[in-house]
């Protein structure tokens, strides 16, 4: 189980391709079971929204498995995206990476929000982790997960 041994190193403007690349892999078998596997237009969608700054690599053993994107706007926190590589996943980096995420979200006080491929695995990863369905696109579902409040000391 490689659960927090991943580490989040930022990514750079000159990483485009190598996070297209990862983004591919990761989508492709649910992309085509849809019948929507283009890489044009996976390399155009990420191309259009893609901020370096907000971009992480994740890394296991110096081996880049994924990266995530996490956008903080004023109210939320948007989880634009969370690719693991097919060979990595199911061994808890996935989870290991939203615990991180839980944290800054939960100390900020803000809720996350997330959309997934209709008919993608990641679907019942987003809502195993806590995260509700508040609606759906033509292609996509959305959720949400509400900031947990810290726990302190009772009075």
């Amino acid at each position: 189980m490689l659960r927090g041994m991943h580490s989040l190193v930022p990514a750079q403007p000159s990483d485009l391709d190598n996070l297209v690349a990862i983004r591919i892999e990761a989508m492709r078998e649910s992309l085509e079971r849809v019948g929507r596997f283009d890489p044009v237009r996976a390399r155009e969608r990420f191309l259009s929204g893609f901020e370096a700054h907000n971009t992480h690599y994740i890394e296991v053993s110096g081996e880049r498995v994924g990266f995530v994107v996490v956008k903080r706007h004023h109210n939320e926190l948007l989880l634009d995206h969370l690719y693991v590589r097919p060979s990595a996943q199911g061994s808890g980096i996935g989870s290991a990476v939203l615990t991180h995420i839980f944290k800054e979200a939960d100390a900020a006080a803000l809720p996350i929000k997330v959309g997934a491929l209709k008919e993608s695995a990641s679907n019942r990863f987003y809502t195993r982790h806590g995260f509700q369905f508040i609606g759906s696109s033509e292609y996509d579902n959305y959720y949400v997960r509400q900031s947990v409040p810290p726990v302190g000391p009772a009075c």
